[in-house]
């Protein structure tokens, strides 16, 4: 990545008024040059009022207001929409839980210089996890398998929300074509970007279990994800082309 290039970091929140401040601080300690939007959908909790007073008190920090949860991909496509309004070069998806250490930001930045899309892995040698439970390991785990199989992405952790963007994957992507609301955004936009022909790496990095607040996993994400996995897998195989046939009769 190249010194000059404007770094955005995206931080979408709901009900995340005891993890936002700390986490801030620590994007902009590991990175002073980027930039950060906080992108609230209505936290009843108080997240984005104290966003605004972050934003007021550092201009590298910036807040976009929407009136209701209307799910992690929405919120996501539009900061990337934000970002590319005003020019920033590289885009990066965070949690705002403190599960992504932005410690291991600089490792993300540094492997765009040979990849238009870096993800921050679990899966991947190196990688780790700290306080899952057994069965979110086990459901990491299996749902990054049955994307590899049913979608034929050569990722080892297309779920994983820790990642950074070059523009120019963002402009080629159709993201008014983004329907996925839940964390299977995050696999739908790996997959078209590999679709798309782009280089995408994997560099490990250790994911925290929250500790404060709730988690915004659900039985109805899991499920998004897993129909929509494999209604992408079976429309892929329905207009792949199919080879002619040879040989006389």
């Amino acid at each position: 990545m190249s010194g000059g290039d404007r770094v955005l970091v995206i931080v979408p929140t709901y009900d995340e008024v005891l993890n936002l401040a700390s986490v801030v601080e620590r994007v902009l300690t590991a990175v002073p040059t980027a930039h950060l939007l906080v992108v609230d959908d209505g936290s009843p909790d108080g997240t984005g009022a104290l966003a605004d007073q972050l934003a007021a008190s550092d201009p590298r920090v910036c807040v976009l207001h929407r009136g209701q949860k209307a799910g992690l991909g929405a919120a996501y496509v539009a900061g990337f929409r934000w970002a590319q309004q005003r020019g920033y070069d590289v885009v990066v998806e965070m949690d705002a839980d403190g599960s992504h250490a932005p410690e291991q930001l600089p490792r993300l930045l540094t492997a765009l210089d040979d990849a238009d899309l870096v993800l921050g892995s679990r899966w991947v040698e190196g990688g780790q996890i700290q306080n899952w439970p057994r069965w979110r390991e086990l459901l990491s785990r299996g749902g990054n398998a049955y994307v590899r199989l049913v979608l034929g992405v050569p990722l080892h952790d297309a779920t994983g929300g820790f990642r950074a963007y070059r523009r120019q994957v963002l402009d080629a992507l159709p993201l008014e074509d983004v329907a996925s609301h839940g964390y299977c955004f995050q696999v739908d936009l790996a997959w078209r970007t590999t679709q798309a022909g782009y280089r995408v790496v994997e560099v490990p990095i250790t994911f925290v279990e929250r500790e404060r607040g709730r988690s915004k996993m659900t039985r109805a994400i899991v499920a998004e994800a897993l129909w929509r996995v494999t209604w992408w897998g079976l429309g892929a195989r329905r207009d792949a082309p199919r080879p002619a046939r040879t040989g006389s009769r």
